[in-house]
C-alpha cells in the first residue's frame, strides 16, 4: 500500500483547469487572451451601430458597454456559480450569429437609438429563452458524438480563417479600397506569424505560452517604428466611461423580433456545445450534458445582462480556444482574469484605446494560427472516428461543404427572410446542422429503426465511431 503521505498528495491533485497560478503569472496570461479577443469583440458593436447610423460619441459607449458585459459574461462561465457557467478556461464574447438578425430588427423599428431599444428587447427575450432551454439542451449531448463535435470545430476553425484573412489583408474597413490587400500588410502579418513560430519552435516552455502575446507586442511595435500604427485615438479617448443599465432608454418587446432572437439563440445553443466538447478535448476536463447545461445557463444570464446593459448575445470565442491549445495554459483563472482586464477596458476608454491601436494585420496573423488550431481540434476529435466507414465519411464531407456555403455565394441567403437568414446564414450554423441532422439520419434512426432499441441504451453505444456500430450490429 502506498504511504499516507501519497496518498493524501494524490487526493488533493488539483485539475490544471482548477490550478490558481500567482498573480502576475495570471495577470500575463490574461491579458494575452484580452489581446486575441479584441478586434472580435469590437466587431459587432462596430458593425451594428454604424448599419443603424449611431453617431460616433454613441457608437464608442456600445464598444464600451459591450467589454464591459463580455467581461462579465467571461468572469461567470469561467469561474461558475450554483449551476451556472462551465468552469473551463472560456473566453465569452458577442456571437456574429446574432449580427445580420440585430442589424434587420434595428433597421425596420427605424434604426438609431430607436431601435436599439427594439433590439435589446429582442435580445432579453432571447436570453431568458436559453436560459430556459438549457436542461433540455444537455440532455441532447447523446446526439454529439465525435463525428458531429470533431466536424463542428473543423468547420469553426475553417470558416473563421477567412475572417483572419481580411485583418491581413488591412481590415474590414478597407475592403474595396485601393489599400485592401496591400503588400505591406503581408510582409507585417507574415513578420508577426514568423515570429510566433520561431518563439514556439526555440523559446523556453514560458516564452512558448505567451508567444502570441510577444507576437502582438512585436508586431505592433515594428509598425509604430515604421509609422504604421497609430495612437491618436488614445489622446481622443476618455479616461472613464461608464455603463449604465437601459442607457438608452427601457428596451420595446415586439413578437417578430423576439421570436428571431429566440431562433438566434437556440442556433448558439449547438455551437456553444461544440465549444465545451472542444474545451473538454484540450484541457482533459470530462464534459458531460451538465456541464453543457451550465455553460448554456451562463449564456442565457450573460444574454439578458447583454440587453440590460445595452450589448449583445454572447458565446465562447472560437480564437480563445485556439490560444488555449497553443499556450497550453488550461486554467479557467487566468481566463477570470481576461475577464476583469476586459471589465477595465470597457470603464476606461483609453486604456482600451491603446489595446485597438494594435494592427490590423498584426491581428490576424495571430488569429490565422488560433483558428487554424480550432480546426486542429476539430481533426484531433475526427481520428477518433473511422471514416473508412462510408456514413462517417459523408457526415464530414457534406457538412464542410454546407458550412462554406455562406461564404462563397452570400446573394443565396442575402435574398431570404430575416427569420430564415439566421438559421442559415452563417457557414458555422449551417455546417453545424447539417452534421446534427446527418447523423440523425444515417446513425440514430436508421439503427433505431432497424433494430427498435431504446434510447438511452442507443445513446451509450451509437457514437457513430464505426467499431462501436460494427459491434452493435
Amino acid at each position: 500500500m502506498a504511504p499516507l503521505s501519497s496518498r493524501r498528495r494524490a487526493l488533493t491533485t488539483v485539475h490544471p483547469v482548477d490550478e490558481v497560478l500567482p498573480l502576475p503569472t495570471l495577470a500575463l496570461y490574461g491579458f494575452q487572451h484580452v489581446l486575441a479577443f479584441y478586434a472580435g469583440a469590437v466587431l459587432v458593436p462596430v458593425i451594428l451601430g454604424s448599419s443603424l447610423g449611431l453617431t460616433r460619441q454613441e457608437l464608442v459607449y456600445l464598444i464600451n458597454a459591450d467589454l464591459v458585459t463580455a467581461g462579465i459574461a467571461t468572469v461567470i462561465q469561467a469561474w461558475g456559480f450554483w449551476r451556472i457557467g462551465a468552469r473551463l478556461p472560456l473566453v465569452q464574447g458577442a456571437t456574429f450569429t446574432a449580427v445580420s438578425p440585430m442589424i434587420a430588427i434595428g433597421q425596420g423599428a427605424g434604426g438609431g437609438t430607436a431601435g436599439l431599444l427594439v433590439v435589446y428587447g429582442a435580445v432579453i427575450t432571447g436570453g431568458v429563452a436559453a436560459f430556459l432551454f438549457a436542461p433540455f439542451a444537455g440532455r441532447l449531448t447523446r446526439y454529439f458524438p465525435p463525428i458531429v463535435t470533431g466536424t463542428l470545430l473543423t468547420v469553426i476553425g475553417i470558416v473563421l480563417i477567412p475572417v483572419a484573412l481580411q485583418d491581413v489583408g488591412g481590415g474590414p474597413a478597407l475592403r474595396g479600397t485601393p489599400g485592401y490587400g496591400d503588400p505591406v500588410h503581408l510582409a507585417y502579418a507574415g513578420g508577426t506569424l514568423l515570429f510566433i513560430l520561431v518563439v514556439l519552435r526555440f523559446g523556453s516552455p514560458f516564452l512558448r505560452s505567451i508567444a502570441v502575446l510577444l507576437g502582438l507586442v512585436g508586431g505592433t511595435a515594428v509598425a509604430w517604428l515604421l509609422g504604421d500604427a497609430e495612437f491618436t485615438a488614445v489622446d481622443q479617448a476618455d479616461w472613464l466611461g461608464v455603463s449604465t443599465p437601459f442607457h438608452y432608454g427601457l428596451p420595446h418587446f415586439s413578437v417578430l423580433p423576439m421570436l428571431a432572437m429566440v431562433v438566434v439563440m437556440l442556433i448558439t445553443v449547438v455551437e456553444t456545445t461544440g465549444d465545451v466538447y472542444a474545451m473538454g478535448e484540450i484541457t482533459g476536463r470530462e464534459v458531460d450534458g451538465d456541464t453543457v447545461s451550465r455553460a448554456l445557463r451562463a449564456d442565457g444570464l450573460a444574454t439578458v445582462l447583454g440587453g440590460v446593459f445595452n450589448s449583445f448575445p454572447y458565446v465562447a470565442f472560437a480564437e480563445n480556444i485556439g490560444l488555449v491549445r497553443m499556450s497550453h495554459v488550461t486554467s479557467r483563472f487566468v481566463v477570470v482574469a481576461a475577464g476583469l482586464f476586459m471589465t477595465v477596458l470597457g470603464l476606461l476608454p483609453k486604456v482600451g484605446a491603446v489595446v485597438a491601436s494594435v494592427p490590423h494585420p498584426v491581428l490576424g496573423a495571430a488569429a490565422v494560427a488560433m483558428f487554424g488550431m480550432v480546426a486542429t481540434v476539430g481533426i484531433q476529435i475526427l481520428a477518433k472516428v473511422d471514416l473508412r466507414e462510408e456514413r462517417n465519411a459523408v457526415i464530414l464531407a457534406v457538412s464542410l461543404g454546407a458550412a462554406m456555403l455562406p461564404t462563397a455565394v452570400p446573394p443565396f441567403f442575402e435574398r431570404m427572410p430575416t427569420e430564415v437568414r439566421a438559421v442559415l446564414g452563417s457557414g458555422i450554423t449551417l455546417g453545424t446542422l447539417t452534421a446534427v441532422l446527418l447523423n440523425l439520419f444515417f446513425h440514430v434512426l436508421e439503427r433505431r429503426r432497424r433494430e427498435g432499441i431504446d434510447w438511452d441504451e442507443l445513446a451509450a453505444y451509437d457514437d457513430g465511431t464505426g467499431p462501436q456500430t460494427a459491434t452493435a450490429r
